[in-house]
């Protein structure tokens, strides 16, 4: 299973009320599709973790800047595969520009994208090793 994890400004998420959230899971998972075929789109998960404000930092200094760290985590064998040869440079471009659709062009240049890949018999679901 895709699984993202998003680590982001807590502000950057917005209160309860707004939609930065939903279009994120929303992009995040489109991004995703650009290489997963369509029958994936209901086993892509995002998970979004909120960073409270002083508990950022970049360069050595606290930042108040949003600079989004994205990791994806996903069987290793997509990564090597030939029919996915281009996938983490098509990933990571989608990636991040799933992530400037929802935060503005302004964060391009610190959206930080990680592709993990998981070895073959090291997951599972339900219980049953994948």
């Amino acid at each position: 299973m895709p699984h993202f994890e998003v680590q982001i400004h807590e502000e950057a998420l917005g209160g309860e009320d707004s939609p930065v959230s939903g279009r994120l899971v929303e992009e995040l998972t489109e991004a995703a599709l650009t290489v997963y075929p369509e029958s994936f789109r209901d086993i892509v998960a995002v998970e979004l973790l909120g960073v409270e404000r002083g508990r950022w930092g970049v360069g050595g200094k606290l930042t108040e800047e949003p600079s989004p760290i994205v990791t994806l985590r996903s069987k290793e064998g997509l990564f090597h595969h030939p029919h996915f040869a281009r996938a983490p440079e098509k990933l990571i471009s989608a990636i991040t520009d799933a992530v400037v659709a929802v935060l503005g062009e302004s964060v391009r240049e610190r959206v930080t994208v990680r592709l993990v890949g998981i070895p073959a018999g090291r997951s599972g679901v339900g219980g049953r090793l994948e």
